[in-house]
């Protein structure tokens, strides 16, 4: 099989495989908030920038090829994510202490895990509508990080509720419905697109603290362990089946 080197470590890779897809497979994390194993990759949040053979690149839309080096975990590299992370949190309203989604962010544990201490840049402080309309869902616009997720797992459910609108400070996260809001939309709690945010934009009313603090998914591992044991699995059960 081809091969890469990932920070001097040799990995194999399927042919068709990205950067993030070789890596993930082999157990080697690479950090990001936008990409998932089971969804075509967006680039939006560039978190899983490497350099590749000297370039900077995002590992979830460059292809892997025979005789690339790939640098993930130099301080350079980490800089450049933890910059990204702390643009993230202040082009949002994100106030972890009182967000339920505390424990279970991730753009949270990204932080820890990149050792984030403070914002660096001036919050924006957006306004930006909260909609709790739905009688299971609510959608929470203040936490978005417009990573796309939830519009691609609702055109794999056929439903289409969700879709980004706008560019740059206008950039916003609508709902297909007559009237805009989702209580008005075929979204169902069932629905992959109401549980896929890796943030608190798009949460299931009354779980909130079915799991208690010092409970939860990232009170307890760090962001890197979790996706590996989680992502890294579905990688692989993918291409054995491609094999079969």
């Amino acid at each position: 099989m081809p091969t890469i080197s990932f920070d001097g470590q040799e990995i194999t890779f399927e042919p068709g495989q990205t950067i993030i897809e070789a890596a993930m497979a082999s157990d080697l994390y690479i950090p990001h908030l936008c990409w998932h194993p089971d969804f075509p990759p967006h680039g939006s949040c560039k978190l899983c920038s490497v350099k590749v053979n000297g370039r900077i690149c995002s590992a979830c839309t460059f292809p892997a090829a025979e005789g690339q080096e790939v640098v993930s975990s130099s301080e350079e590299v980490r800089q450049l994510r933890l910059r990204l992370t702390q643009m993230l949190f202040v082009e949002g309203n994100h106030f972890c202490p009182s967000c339920e989604k505390s424990g279970q962010c991730e753009l949270q544990a990204m932080g820890y895990y990149l050792g984030m201490t403070d914002n660096h840049y001036p919050h924006f402080f957006p306004v930006r509508d909260i909609d709790a309309s739905h009688p299971h869902v609510l959608l929470d616009r203040d936490r978005c990080i417009f990573c796309e997720l939830c519009v691609r797992a609702s055109r794999a459910d056929g439903k289409n509720v969700f879709e980004l609108a706008g560019r740059g400070i206008h950039t916003r996260l609508v709902v297909d419905s007559p009237s805009g809001k989702l209580g008005d939309s075929n979204l169902d709690v069932n629905d992959r697109a109401a549980h896929i945010c890796p943030v608190g934009a798009i949460v299931v009313k009354e779980t909130a603290f079915r799991i208690p603090i010092g409970q939860r998914k990232y009170d307890r591992r760090t962001i890197a362990e979790v996706s590996v044991a989680e992502e890294a699995p579905l990688l692989r059960k993918r291409y054995e089946q491609k094999e079969d």
